[in-house]
């Protein structure tokens, strides 16, 4: 760690086991401390995710990091999340670092030589340092990997750069949770133990006053104090990655059946969560063509690997239901790879992905060819004006990119999105049931999504005027909730103490 004088308090967040519920946690621990007038921002220094963002100056980070920025009222960067790890297959990732990939790597060489990273996560955090008060970070897993410990970048290694006293915290939903706390200390070296400064139950159901005694003991055996209990509360704030119990949801409750296609290798399906805050509106994933059945609207999301998907689509039998019901007049939304799937034709001469080339839905009149380039941009753009869209003609759109290929025309099609830099994104079929984009993110701002829905509403039947969906309001106020949550279930003062004290406390 450089010498300079460290500007920024820092506190950490680690977990006993993944989906523990840190990044909530970090999230709700950046909104108090922003309500509470400091600048805030949160850094997680490795991250494994299919679900990331592009920002505004074209970097790729984790999702994750880019929802805690927003819950800190922040613009998101590429400081708070310098390397980002995205599977491209079960023993391999693509290495992304400072938003750029670096290549293709297996996991045991990425293991053998990340610390070579330690640069890049020491520079990107010494320059979140300069510039914000508070540096809420969180670790990945377990510190107590015990095979993974001695090269670690992310749990107590990166609590030792950062100088960082840790709050642990474990999910009792899930059972064992005093064993999980407790072990985790214990498999952990004497200095770093000494770096942890509360404990945290999350997601407890029923009466704390039950769970007393056990804290009483735990707070004995560690030698921690239980800093916090968090009970399990509902809210509405987007997921990091495949664990996430939306993928789940299977289940139609709603008057208008929303279908997103379950694709072995789905990333961004954060790009859909806009329609589940919507009353009378069910959004559930379908992993094979029974559970489709008949929705009002199908989309078919982003994937790491197009091909591979494509391929599980045609033998799964989901690609003959999708062709089925779009012959009905159901219609189809595609979102990046989805959107490739659409067309006619995909070409990977570089075997960027399956190599050689492969029939597409047919659905669009397009071709898709991949290339080694990434394509990375936060961008603005208009529905085409004088498409056959509708009411959604002129519309301002907004999103961002994250795409190795180019999709072109082949056929009969209608132009749809122009971007703000010229570009030609989005594009239909003449009867514009069938629509496919490059921009991920495209229904969380502004009216799209709500003007979907009434559309499908209107097709149904059902008068969508007294109906309406501010997507904006609905996340600062479920950021806000998340603030109140943290408030009355964490000893804010003790956290206080802590955060100024550091490891020294």
């Amino acid at each position: 760690m450089s010498e300079k004088k460290q500007k920024a308090k820092v506190i950490m967040v680690q977990g006993t086991m993944s989906n523990a519920g840190k990044s909530f946690l970090v999230a709700g621990l950046c909104r108090v401390f922003m309500q509470d007038g400091y600048r805030t921002a949160p850094f997680k220094s490795q991250n494994m995710a299919l679900n990331s963002y592009i920002t505004k100056d074209g970097l790729e980070i984790g999702r994750a990091q880019a929802m805690q920025a927003e819950a800190a009222g922040i613009e998101p960067t590429v400081e708070m999340n310098p390397i980002l790890l995205k599977p491209t297959s079960n023993v391999g990732s693509q290495v992304i670092v400072n938003g750029e990939v670096l290549g293709n790597m297996k996991a045991m060489d990425y293991y053998a030589n990340k610390r070579q990273l330690i640069p890049e996560i020491e520079k990107a955090f010494g320059k979140l340092s300069d510039e914000y008060d508070i540096i809420v970070i969180e670790g990945a897993g377990s510190p107590a990997e015990i095979n993974l410990k001695e090269n670690d970048i992310v749990n107590m290694g990166m609590a030792r750069i950062a100088e960082a006293p840790v709050l642990l915290c474990g999910d009792i939903d899930r059972g064992g949770v005093f064993a999980s706390l407790y072990g985790t200390v214990k498999l952990l070296e004497p200095e770093e133990q000494a770096m942890i400064k509360g404990l945290i139950i999350n997601k407890f159901r029923g009466d704390v006053e039950i769970l007393k005694p056990g804290l009483q003991m735990i707070e004995e055996k560690t030698g921690i104090p239980v800093v916090g209990v968090v009970p399990m509360t509902p809210l509405d704030i987007d997921d990091e990655d495949s664990l996430s119990d939306r993928l789940t949801h299977t289940e139609r409750k709603g008057v208008i059946d929303l279908a997103v296609v379950r694709l072995p290798h789905i990333s961004n399906f954060t790009d859909f969560n806009v329609f589940e805050r919507m009353d009378g509106v069910s959004l559930r994933y379908a992993g094979s063509a029974g559970e489709l059945g008949a929705p009002d609207l199908i989309f078919l999301p982003g994937t790491k690997n197009t091909m591979d998907d494509l391929a599980w689509l045609r033998e799964s039998g989901m690609e003959a239901a999708i062709l089925r019901l779009s012959e009905q007049k159901v219609p189809v939304v595609g979102i990046c790879g989805g959107y490739q799937m659409l067309g006619e034709l995909l070409e990977d001469p570089d075997s960027v992905e399956h190599g050689g080339s492969m029939r597409g839905m047919g659905l669009l009149h397009t071709k898709t060819v991949f290339s080694r380039a990434k394509t990375r941009t936060q961008i603005q753009g208009r529905i085409n004006p004088d498409s056959t869209c509708g009411e959604f003609a002129g519309l301002e759109v907004q999103g961002y990119e994250i795409h190795m290929g180019r999709t072109e025309k082949t056929g009969d099609c209608q132009e749809t999105i122009y971007l703000e830099d010229g570009r030609l994104d989005g594009i239909s079929n003449p009867e514009g049931t069938v629509f496919g984009t490059y921009l991920h993110g495209i229904f969380d701002y502004g009216d799209l999504a709500a003007m979907t829905v009434s559309r499908l509403m209107r097709k149904k039947g059902i008068d969508p005027r007294n109906w309406h969906f501010d997507p904006e309001e609905h996340k600062r106020r479920e950021y806000d909730k998340l603030a109140d949550l943290v408030r009355s279930s964490l000893d804010m003062d003790r956290i206080y103490e802590i955060l100024e004290a550091g490891i020294t406390c």
